[in-house]
């Protein structure tokens, strides 16, 4: 096993923009492999990076200014991780290496978003039936908020995520600094993922489920890795001062859940979630987060000069009632020295009320759909949207402007991240149903009340944890834009083999 904090935690870089083009920044981002040093006692892993970086760099963005983005494809023609070719999407027929990003979370006209079929290969010698344009533009018409941006190639995404296609873009708002929360230095993000090696330090990426199957190389259900990395170093540690520290929390893993907490018992202050602030700060003993999950805390350091703290893990795999983590290993993420000084005094504070949330209620349409699973030709499961499968007719065309309700009703045996593009919504709540009852008979029994969702889910979303065995409730307004998106599970295994449909807002 690698020695545990050894190796410092990095801040990933920020991207400058190249030029300014009547007013609007201009930032180029090149897809690159390179080889980057990941552990102290690893040989250097080969990684694709965004700028040839694992993860890529950060955009630190301002509200309500947009910028201009050309996405470059440098990579190889060859894969170097376990391409399934019965995967939709990833077939012989189309080119090895594909990429299109995503910015998750973000505001964007159907063009920018990063459709799944909207890919390109190096140098756009080929591109997918739905490319358009080669440079994406991002309004940053949002509250501030922590998104970040991935690969989102049809058939593919989980490869190319894990070769390290991601990376962190953070809205500024002016709101925010006149609450008075931790600033830089003292605002850290914090990019958690997981990986498995070989001996040679190359990415273990496996080729068959854990039980085999006949297709060579096959997808898996899901991937589990054995070493947890936070912004590209595996179990890093940082020395920090005694004061609060605002950390900007995203798991970025292929589909580990984490349940987050610091060994001495201190509370985070929870003040954001996926889209933004919430009303008031909740304090939690843990977090729980899904697979692009955010979560934006501040923790209060100062009275714990000279401890050593542990930020661990503890929740199962497959999630909600697989296997506990190993204490030693995917147990603990990192860990923090409160050993440096104070360069200065924390004038720093967490205010009373953050931000206003109203609730949406309005609503026109309701839609009931079902998270499903069932075995393909070779035995190995398939994980559904509503029954249907990608190539399927268009099913999901809410109006531009309107607000519906989304009933997702999870009859699989495994938590579903559930996210749409485009759109932010509010959970309504969540409410048990009778799984034997629905096993034997197909049909939904409630066996209890709604339950509203956790204090700290209460903001704005874009992803969901939908439960199995259970109702989960959201409501969305549809809009600003018209156009193609797609809303999908998050755990990159599931999406990448058929848990992912087009929705079309239309006016």
């Amino acid at each position: 096993m690698l020695e545990k904090f050894v190796d410092r935690l990095p801040i990933m870089e920020t991207i400058l923009p190249k030029a300014h083009v009547h007013r609007i920044p201009f930032y180029e981002v090149t897809m690159r492999e390179t080889y980057e040093k990941l552990h102290r006692d690893l040989p250097p892993t080969k990684i694709w990076g965004y700028n040839g970086h694992y993860p890529g760099p950060t955009f630190h963005v301002q509200k309500n200014q947009p910028i201009h983005v050309l996405w470059k494809n440098q990579l190889p023609s060859k894969h170097f991780l376990p391409i399934d070719p019965t995967v939709h999407g990833a077939g012989k027929n189309v080119p090895e290496v594909r990429t299109v990003v995503h910015l998750h979370g973000g505001v964007t006209p159907s063009a920018s978003d990063g459709y799944p079929e909207a890919w390109f290969t190096r140098d756009f010698k080929q591109v997918g039936p739905h490319f358009t344009n080669r440079i994406y533009t991002y309004p940053n018409q949002q509250n501030g908020t922590t998104l970040w941006y991935h690969d989102h190639a049809l058939g593919i995404t989980r490869l190319n995520i894990y070769a390290g296609l991601a990376g962190m873009y953070i809205i500024h708002d002016p709101e925010e600094i006149r609450l008075n929360l931790p600033q830089y230095p003292y605002d850290i993000p914090l990019l958690i993922q997981d990986r498995s090696f070989y001996p040679d330090g190359s990415l273990l990426y496996p080729t068959q489920p854990d039980k085999p199957t006949e297709v060579h190389p096959s997808i898996v259900g899901e991937f589990f890795g054995d070493t947890i990395l936070v912004n590209g170093k595996v179990w890093p540690y940082y020395n920090i001062e005694p004061r609060r520290y605002r950390f900007r929390i995203l798991n970025a893993s292929n589909s580990r859940f984490y349940r987050l907490s610091l060994s001495n018992g201190l509370p985070f202050v929870q003040i954001g979630t996926d889209q933004g602030l919430l009303e008031v700060p909740i304090k939690v003993p843990s977090l729980l987060l899904a697979p692009a999950e955010r979560a934006d805390v501040i923790v209060d350091f100062s009275r714990c000069y000279g401890e050593s703290i542990v930020l661990k893990n503890d929740a199962k795999s497959d999630f909600p009632d697989g296997e506990l983590p190993e204490p030693d290993t995917t147990g603990s993420v990192m860990k923090f020295h409160v050993v440096s000084p104070l360069t200065c005094r924390d004038e720093s504070s967490i205010p009373a009320k953050l931000n206003a949330v109203p609730k949406l209620s309005n609503f026109q349409h309701v839609r009931t759909l079902k998270l499903s699973m069932k075995p393909d030709s070779y035995g190995r499961e398939i994980h559904l949207l509503d029954d249907r499968l990608w190539s399927d007719p268009l099913s999901e065309t809410p109006e531009w402007g309107s607000t519906e309700i989304w009933n997702l009703v999870n009859v699989s045996h495994v938590t579903h991240p559930i996210h749409l593009h485009l759109v932010r919504f509010q959970i309504i709540d969540r409410q048990p149903f009778d799984a034997d009852f629905y096993e034997n008979e197909g049909r939904i029994v409630l066996t209890g009340k709604r339950v509203l969702p956790e204090l700290n889910e209460r903001g704005w979303k874009d992803t969901v944890r939908a439960n199995p065995n259970e109702i989960t409730r959201i409501i969305v307004h549809f809009g600003p834009y018209t156009g193609l998106y797609v809303w999908h599970c998050h755990i990159f295994e599931h999406e990448d083999y058929e848990m992912m449909r087009p929705f079309l807002i239309v006016k």
